[in-house]
């Protein structure tokens, strides 16, 4: 809390270290001290959101005191803006206090409930990996025989892990825009259909007066196709307001690539001419005759 404005964060307490571990700057201030951390400081670094959701557009919340759970903490910086970037975890959506404080003053606690590790060379990371597994089952007691009671996940891990869901979430949305586009061709076909069925005479007289099978084909092509494409046009509208919304409720930042957009114009196109082309035919095949007699 400041002032009058309250938020709901995530607090975290940590090791004057994280921005190096973690890769993100402070780019107003500065991170607490090991003094801080040893003398147990009331101090706080705040992330982009918080600060958006705490203090005006142009305050400068450096040297100002913030309430957290009823006590005061001098904000000494602000972290540098990086974006949900995968999970429920916004990175800008935090607090940072020293552990000392959080683990004596804040939340009343002796332990640490997990900690982030950085190697120096990637080549190390298996090495890394056991070590720590060992370092920790000598600390929490455990016997050769007892399953580890704690997890640990390094980079590959939690991005093979993003990558498996999103592929999973992405077949499951290609299934989705397969069957909305069968039942969009579906309706394009029937409404093609019942126009040929209405301009009969209409084709029966432009046959008459010239023109070709090739010719009645194109027209009702491209009338199908500019149906599809008038769909596309609304479906990829509908989508850009759909992801800003999205954007804006769960504070996420979604990117649109033009290339996107092309493919999605571009299944419109296709969609419009497979599903086009059997009344197409259809109208082009009518005999004259029969079609200028229709009533």
């Amino acid at each position: 809390k400041y002032g009058n404005k309250n938020t709901n964060t995530r607090i975290t307490g940590t090791t004057p270290n994280y921005g190096e571990v973690r890769n993100v700057a402070a780019v107003q201030g500065r991170y607490f001290t090991p003094q801080e951390e040893l003398t147990r400081a009331r101090v706080c670094v705040i992330g982009s959101t918080v600060r958006d959701n705490l203090f005006d557009p142009n305050e400068d919340p450096i040297g100002k005191t913030a309430r957290i759970s009823r006590m005061n903490f001098q904000v000494i910086g602000v972290l540098e803006t990086k974006g949900q970037s995968g999970g429920w975890m916004n990175p800008d959506d935090q607090i940072l206090i020293p552990l000392a404080t959080a683990q004596m003053r804040l939340f009343g606690v002796d332990y640490i409930s997990n900690s982030a590790i950085q190697v120096v060379d990637a080549a190390m990371m298996e090495k890394a990996f056991y070590d720590v597994e060992r370092i920790l089952r000598r600390q929490h007691r455990l016997r050769d025989t007892q399953d580890n009671d704690f997890n640990i996940r390094n980079q590959a891990d939690i991005i093979s892990t993003l990558t498996s869901s999103t592929q999973t979430f992405t077949t499951l949305l290609a299934g989705i825009a397969g069957v909305s586009l069968l039942v969009g061709g579906i309706g394009i076909m029937n409404i093609m259909l019942v126009s040929v069925t209405e301009r009969t005479r209409e084709i029966g007289v432009r046959k008459a007066v010239g023109a070709r099978r090739r010719d009645i084909m194109m027209q009702f092509l491209m009338e199908a196709l500019t149906l599809s494409l008038i769909g596309g046009t609304l479906g990829v509208l509908a989508g850009i307001s759909a992801s800003h919304l999205l954007a804006r409720l769960a504070d996420w930042n979604t990117l649109i690539s033009p290339e996107s957009i092309a493919i999605s114009f571009l299944f419109a196109a296709a969609v419009g001419i497979v599903f086009g082309l059997y009344p197409a035919r259809r109208a082009a095949l009518q005999d004259t005759i029969v079609a200028l007699r229709y009533e």
